[in-house]
């Protein structure tokens, strides 16, 4: 009975060794690993070297930009294409062409779009009336439609190329972040006696959310833009189908020698 009590006091210590054990452990844990075992990202940010961060800045910039632009340009596209549709409608419903024109320069504010085509073909036909080549009067009448189109369609088109630039940029830079933090992790190395996978793990982790920011910033941006190049060239085409057909109206009051 009495070694049994020896026993149990012998024991009793342990607990105390565990809690000491487990303290130490924690403490020698990298500042980006938690208690558990889990990664900590906004940790593993925080640490990442002077390099890796500015590469994350930038990638976190142009994932923002990328955004704001992808919101705009899909109000803008739509209301475009909304525009589009209503003038058309008016065009085709029978208006005389003299009423349009006078309600599209009477209007205070600026016309845009498939009306603003329409408004700089009639102005230029309407101009050259008294003009005795009719030839010319139609080719004036159609350079200010094409002129009118093409500076409508650059306004759709504007920011495009920054939403290109970044789907195609923006994997390599995070690429470029991630070479750096996997070279500092390697270099680290140098001075440890016993390599593991622990000394190792929080760089390489810090290095690859490096690539992972290239991705969420790039895949958004060559979505957005391979939808909108799509709608800029359908719009292109209605644009370019009206043109034609309101240069084949104009054509057809013009009178015949």
């Amino acid at each position: 009975m009495l070694s049994l009590m020896q026993a149990a006091t012998a024991v009793e210590p342990l607990p105390e060794e565990a809690a000491s054990a487990s303290t130490n452990l924690a403490a020698t844990l990298p500042p980006a690993i938690t208690s558990d075992g889990g990664l900590d990202i906004l940790q593993l940010i925080l640490h990442a070297s002077l390099p890796v961060q500015l590469v994350m800045l930038l990638l976190l910039f142009a994932s923002i930009a990328s955004w704001v632009i992808i919101f705009r340009k899909t109000k803008v596209l739509n209301r475009a294409e909304r525009e589009a549709e209503t003038f058309e409608e008016r065009f085709w419903s029978g208006t005389e062409l003299s009423k349009l024109y006078a309600g599209a320069t009477s209007r205070n504010r600026d016309t845009g779009g498939m009306e603003s085509i329409f408004e700089s073909g009639f102005r230029e036909f309407s101009r050259q009336r008294r003009v005795a080549d009719t030839r010319m009067q139609l080719e004036t009448a159609q350079r200010g439609m094409r002129v009118a189109s093409a500076r409508e369609l650059d306004g759709l088109e504007r920011n495009l190329e920054f939403l290109a630039n970044v789907g195609s940029i923006a994997p390599y830079v995070g690429l470029f972040g991630t070479v750096w933090g996997i070279m500092i992790s390697f270099q680290g190395l140098a001075n440890v006696t016993e390599a593991t996978i622990a000394s190792v793990a929080p760089g390489i982790s810090e290095a690859l959310i490096a690539t992972a920011m290239g991705l969420f910033a790039a895949i958004p941006a060559v979505w957005a833009y391979n939808r909108f190049a799509t709608k800029v060239e359908r719009i292109a085409v209605r644009y370019d189908a009206f043109s034609e057909e309101f240069s084949s109206i104009l054509e057809r009051q013009v009178p015949q020698e």
